[in-house]
């Protein structure tokens, strides 16, 4: 829902009842991720996208009729179904869609949701998809990491679907949950979504030089929050970094560590060392290599990846350790401009993210979006 949330709270404040349809769960190679969400306005005004084009048609007449009767609906598209063409989800995939009617009476709590956004504070909408009783079909709940808001229809089912919403919070993903009717942990009859919004992934790009311009233009395309690092003033300026968050003049290893003190670092961290300086990279590797981050990669020729391995022995790091490290940085594309480069990084720390192998998917066989939509 992020990239709907903004044009939603606009109408919503307006006093206007729009069909938001949500994509909740994904199977074989669906096009867009759980979360993905398309808007339909009272005006037929479409904005976001739940397939990438395959089923917007479908799901645009069922929010205009969702807006209508004000019946939230469950609905599941793929090939697996006689009309799978009609509808055109020809790339294979399986979708699950719930389309409900939003407005200031069924959902009082968005704005108090777009505000924990804006502030970048986690919190996650959980909405009932699926019940046997048809009365407890888009019950809500509001959860942030210290209380929540709202009920999904008993005390049993906000206990059992509170921790686990929890959960999903904690580590930015969204997802279906199955319960029993009445929250039971086994069993079958209710399904909830936990929609997450969590603050953007940060990418942390050390060494002001073009390459590291190139990155962080690449890291806000993909949707990162971008900080730039150097000691060097004249160098590390928001003139030379403008597509960059944030611009920091400091030691690397010290920038890095007071981050991680702070509670700035996480498990979806970036962390990419462009300044092939041993002065600079030995002391930030120290650190970077020993925080729970996503991702630690460093730039350099194959003479200085072994000559900073090395170094990186003498300092007391172990073999577990330094095996996080990707070294020389990025995937073999053949890159030689800084933009190319930028491209063959961003390329490994999405393959390391899913799984994937970073071969040509025309030499490959099989899924191409892997177990994760199983």
């Amino acid at each position: 829902m992020h990239d709907v949330l903004d044009e939603l709270h606009r109408r919503w404040a307006a006093g206007e009842t729009v069909g938001v349809g949500t994509v909740v769960a994904t199977f074989s190679s669906a096009p867009r991720a759980p979360g993905a969400a398309m808007l339909v306005g009272a005006d037929g005004e479409v904005v976001g996208s739940v397939s990438g084009g395959c089923v917007e048609g479908a799901v645009y007449e069922l929010a205009r009729q969702v807006m209508d009767d004000g019946v939230p609906v469950l609905q599941r598209y793929g090939v697996s179904d006689d009309d799978a063409f009609a509808v055109g989800l020809t790339c294979g995939g399986i979708i699950d869609i719930f389309v409900e009617p939003v407005s200031r009476e069924s959902m009082p709590e968005l704005g108090e949701v777009v505000e924990s956004v804006r502030a970048q504070r986690p919190v996650a909408v959980v909405t009932t998809v699926e019940h046997t009783d048809a009365g407890l079909l888009g019950r809500r709940m509001i959860v942030w990491p210290e209380r929540a808001t709202g009920t999904l229809g008993s005390a049993r089912i906000d206990d059992a679907v509170l921790d686990d919403a929890r959960g999903l919070l904690a580590t930015g993903r969204s997802g279906t949950l199955h319960y029993g009717p009445d929250g039971q942990r086994r069993g079958e009859g209710m399904a909830v979504f936990v929609n997450t919004f969590e603050p953007p992934p940060r990418m942390l790009v050390f060494g002001a030089i073009d390459f590291a311009a190139a990155m962080a233009r690449m890291g806000a395309y993909l949707g990162y929050e971008v900080t730039v690092c150097d000691a060097r003033p004249v160098f590390a300026t928001r003139s030379r970094f403008p597509e960059a968050d944030e611009v920091v003049v400091d030691w690397p290893h010290r920038y890095l560590s007071a981050q991680a003190d702070a509670g700035r670092i996480d498990g979806r961290t970036v962390v990419t060392v462009l300044t092939h300086d041993p002065k600079f990279d030995v002391p930030l590797l120290e650190v970077a290599l020993r925080l729970d981050v996503g991702y630690v990669g460093a730039m350099g020729s194959r003479r200085t990846h072994d000559d900073r391995i090395a170094r990186l022995r003498e300092a007391g790091l172990t073999d577990a350790e330094l095996k996080r490290l990707a070294s020389p940085i990025g995937l073999d594309l053949g890159a030689r401009t800084p933009e190319e480069t930028a491209v063959s990084i961003a390329a490994e720390i999405i393959a390391l993210r899913w799984g994937g192998g970073g071969r040509r998917l025309t030499d490959l066989d099989g899924r191409i979006h892997g177990e994760e939509d199983r």
